[in-house]
């Protein structure tokens, strides 16, 4: 243990003159290793302010520039101290979230940082230098076994590698990697000051930031103040949104834009038990399934959900490769016919993750799975390493036992969102980068037909609910047993007129993507509910 006192400026900021002890965490084995770390997202409950213990991190703990690993000697018993980093990332040139995920993949690719979680990504206006293209930022929560100044090496090293040419300071760059803290160490450098100089006055870090650490103090000046302090503390500027992408070619989901428009996604069950079509799209030609789904494009349709096994309560399972052969040669089709593809994303609905990864080798943008990760232990981290987006729904049990877990004694609202909160923890945990997240409340999935009834009622809850604000949400309640029973509705077609009505409710609520069967007249629906609340 050491003690300094500290009394003078920091990177231009005023350091509490008091005596600081450095306690160093005690060593701990090295994490970098491919097991799935569980835990719970932090921002789903703000965190009370702590008073932080801040240390002066000591010059001469920094290797020299030319380190580029803090890796000790080969045979050592001795394992290295793994320290946590925030690191802002920002883009504003060509594919701005392409290039923000190559960075991400080179952290992701050392043995000595690992990407523990994300935040959203948020479009912004550009500061300071403002004839330029507006900017995408997020943060990324990091565990380390790299010295700062190593660390600092190492993301300007991946800049060079991924062509960043800095031409005007705050100007123009395809990538942008800053450490913004460091442990509670702060660090005076000439290269490098910890805690950033300028985040304080940066809504495009303070938000992402507080997404990850809304209670951590953020300036050894001001220990009591925390992320969300400083950034309610901002005087008022436009509103902003988040990101979520859907392929290289359609413009990305702007859950927070209050004019965005509702995506429509067609389903397209290529089964024999589907209980909306009977099996009619199963027994169809390639040839005229592909008809079809031009024809969703046409009507209206942006996303095509394709689906080889049957969800709905009580069906049988198939195998893996029966589930496979039922899609892949539509999947073929599709791809290779640029007049629908390049108009379109493909969805795939799924829970198994040699599916997913069967449909990726073809082309898929999105991996639909209504067991959110939970019924393939794999499926998680199959869709991080395939870099889709990923829709995770709620529900719990499997189709042959969910009818029977309905009860939920704490409140519907607060459960599900506890519970979307615990997936969404482990997709991150799994590599899943939160920015690919797509989430949907399960109508029909383990609820009754008043629980789908409430869902609609109080989507809006679930969309502002702490740690879940900023992700887009599906609702599916297409044809539903529960539209049957209210309206009198048997037959599955006559539901058509409830259906809308559920539509319309989303729409009202928030829902970013409806997905349903009756493409035409649906489509028709969101678009007027657009004009109604999307202003």
């Amino acid at each position: 243990m050491k003690a300094f006192r500290l009394g003078r400026r920091v990177g231009g900021r005023a350091l509490l003159s008091r005596n600081v002890s450095i306690l160093r965490k005690p060593n701990v084995p090295a994490l970098f290793h491919a097991r799935v770390f569980q835990r719970r997202h932090q921002s789903s409950v703000k965190e009370p302010p702590k008073t932080a213990q801040w240390t002066q991190y000591s010059l001469d703990e920094f290797a020299p520039p030319s380190a580029e690993r803090n890796v000790l000697p080969e045979g050592s018993k001795k394992t290295p101290t793994v320290h946590t980093a925030y690191i802002a990332l920002g883009s504003n040139l060509g594919g701005r979230i392409g290039w923000i995920e190559s960075a991400c993949k080179l952290m992701s690719s050392r043995n000595d940082i690992r990407i523990t979680r994300t935040s959203c990504l948020w479009e912004t206006e550009p500061m300071y230098v403002t004839d330029q293209g507006s900017f995408v930022n997020g943060v990324c929560e990091v565990e380390t076994t790299l010295a700062p100044l190593n660390l600092l090496d190492v993301l300007q090293s991946i800049e060079t590698q991924l062509g960043r040419k800095k031409i005007i300071d705050k100007g123009p760059r395809n990538i942008d990697l800053d450490i913004l803290l460091y442990d509670d160490h702060v660090v005076d450098h000439a290269r490098l000051n910890i805690p950033h100089q300028a985040m304080f006055e940066r809504e495009f870090v303070l938000r992402p930031l507080a997404e990850l650490v809304p209670g951590k103090s953020l300036d050894p000046a001001f220990p009591w103040k925390v992320t969300q302090d400083y950034l309610n503390s901002l005087p008022p500027s436009p509103p902003i949104s988040t990101l979520t992408p859907l392929n290289d070619r359609m413009q990305p989901i702007r859950a927070l834009q209050p004019t965005r428009n509702t995506h429509v996604m067609a389903i397209m069950n290529l089964t024999p038990d589907s209980f909306s079509d009977g099996g009619e799209l199963l027994s169809q030609s390639i040839a005229t399934l592909y008809n079809r789904a031009f024809g969703y494009r046409n009507h209206g349709a942006t996303i095509i959900d394709i689906g080889g096994q049957s969800t709905a309560p009580g069906t049988e399972q198939v195998s893996d490769s029966k589930e496979i052969s039922r899609i892949i040669g539509f999947l073929q089709l599709l791809n290779g016919r640029r007049q629908l593809r390049e108009k379109i994303v493909i969805s795939l609905d799924t829970y198994r993750s040699s599916v997913a990864a069967a449909a990726a080798e073809v082309g898929i943008d999105i991996i639909n799975d209504i067991s959110a990760g939970q019924m393939d232990p794999d499926m998680l981290p199959t869709m991080a390493r395939l870099g889709k987006t990923v829709i995770l729904m709620h529900t719990r049990g499997t189709p042959e036992t969910m009818n029977k877990l309905t009860d939920y004694p704490d409140g519907l609202i607060p459960t599900i969102a506890r519970e979307l909160l615990e997936r969404v923890a482990a997709a991150e945990a799994a590599g899943i980068y939160r920015w690919r997240i797509i989430l949907d409340p399960g109508i029909g999935f383990a609820k009754t037909s008043e629980q789908n009834l409430e869902i609609l009622r109080r989507l809006d809850e679930l969309r502002d609910w702490p740690g879940l604000k900023g992700l887009p949400w599906l609702v599916g309640s297409s044809r539903k047993n529960f539209i049957g029973k209210i309206t009198g509705a048997n037959e599955v077609a006559g539901r058509i007129w409830g259906t809308a009505a559920t539509v319309a409710a989303a729409v009202q609520a928030g829902a970013d993507i409806v997905r349903v069967h009756d493409v035409q007249e649906m489509a028709k629906v969101a678009k007027m509910s657009d004009a109604i609340w999307r202003v």
